[in-house]
């Protein structure tokens, strides 16, 4: 596949390949028949309403052509979507559709898509086959590790498992009609992949942040591929989050907060993992980081389009309690990756509630 890049994560016996490339839902049935997925039993295609619309067809076409019996469930879309709710009905339909052990889940969408459609994989008949097919920026970080959830009114992912897909499929021709807002908060994960692991491509980044807000195929696609390259050498490395795997909360400790608090409506994910990467900042060079490393995290996610002042009419008791709630939350201390250059972080497990309140406060007189 000319054009196409490939990698993979390395999980032993449960390794699984990451395609990314322009044109590739046309190759789900090939792709599919090579990964082992069943044509026996059949797979059910799980996508929201905005997705449906453009790729739904499309892919049940080309994987109908290829020999598989396939059915399809729109969930709405958001992040409300992630509901003990959604799940069981969801679980209904694929009871009602046939589904068996040998069965494949496919999720079709963004991140919240492939949350909810990996946890009814998961938990259906204890554990069936899954596919990512993301349609998102944001979905090259969620997509890869087999981390799948959903959400509980008090915390965000707090029930959930860990199931990793068969195979993941990014055609990065869905990505072109992403409305602004949708691209901006995608290169969130983007650049906090850079952030953690390689200052190079921070860097790279900076320089190429108005090619990827324009979705440049080429800038594109070397963005995808290096954010997902991080995110497999660190999953391969610690599947279950055991140690290492943590760093890849960068900015998630106050940005769940922020989205439990706001409703999970008001912030995209992505724009409050912005804000909860610049609270970081500030509390690593409180902690004795260099200047820099809150100069450049500001300025690379301002070129990218992403906020990084908290919103003041959130209430900051309230964002410290969703902390509290938080799987990151262990033994009355907050546990907080830092940074402590550009590319490099460290798992501070000791962080005092009185600072991080101090930084949440400070993020909402944050200078634009």
């Amino acid at each position: 596949m000319s054009g196409h890049r490939e990698l993979t994560v390395e999980l032993g016996e449960r390794s699984y390949p990451i395609y990314i490339g322009e044109g590739l839902l046309d190759k789900a049935g090939e792709l599919f028949e090579r990964h082992g997925i069943s044509k026996k039993s059949p797979l059910m295609i799980i996508t929201d309403t905005h997705v449906a619309e453009r790729h739904l067809a499309h892919l049940e076409s080309v994987l109908q052509s290829a020999g598989f019996t396939v059915g399809s469930a729109i969930v709405p879309a958001g992040e409300t979507s992630k509901s003990l709710s959604e799940l069981g009905r969801l679980t209904g339909i694929a009871l009602e559709s046939g589904l068996d052990r040998k069965s494949t889940i496919v999720a079709l969408g963004g991140g919240v898509v492939g949350d909810l459609a990996g946890f009814v994989a998961a938990s259906y008949m204890r554990g069936i086959k899954f596919v990512q097919v993301p349609t998102t920026i944001l979905a090259h970080d969620s997509s890869v590790g087999g981390k799948v959830a959903v959400n509980h009114p008090l915390a965000k992912n707090i029930i959930g498992a860990f199931h990793q897909p068969e195979l993941v499929l990014y055609d990065l021709l869905t990505l072109q009609t992403l409305p602004e807002r949708q691209v901006k908060a995608g290169l969130s994960e983007v650049v906090k992949h850079g952030l953690i692991w390689d200052a190079e491509f921070v860097a790279w980044c900076d320089e190429n942040a108005g090619k990827l807000l324009a979705l440049d195929s080429d800038a594109l696609g070397y963005a995808l591929y290096k954010g997902c390259s991080v995110k497999a050498a660190v999953v391969s490395k610690d599947e279950r989050e055991n140690d290492l795997r943590a760093i890849l909360n960068l900015g998630h400790t106050i940005g769940h907060a922020l989205e439990a608090v706001a409703g999970y409506n008001e912030l995209l994910h992505g724009e409050a993992i912005a804000i909860g990467m610049i609270g970081s900042a500030k509390l690593a060079v409180q902690l004795g980081a260099p200047e820099e490393v809150y100069q450049v995290t500001k300025r690379v996610l301002s070129r990218v389009g992403l906020p990084v002042r908290l919103p003041e009419h959130l209430d900051t008791d309230e964002i410290m309690r969703a902390m509290m709630h938080d799987k990151k939350f262990q033994e009355g201390t907050m546990v907080f990756i830092v940074p402590t250059a550009i590319g490099t972080v460290e798992i501070n497990k000791s962080v005092s509630s009185a600072l991080v309140r101090e930084i949440v406060e400070q993020l909402k007189q944050e200078a634009v």
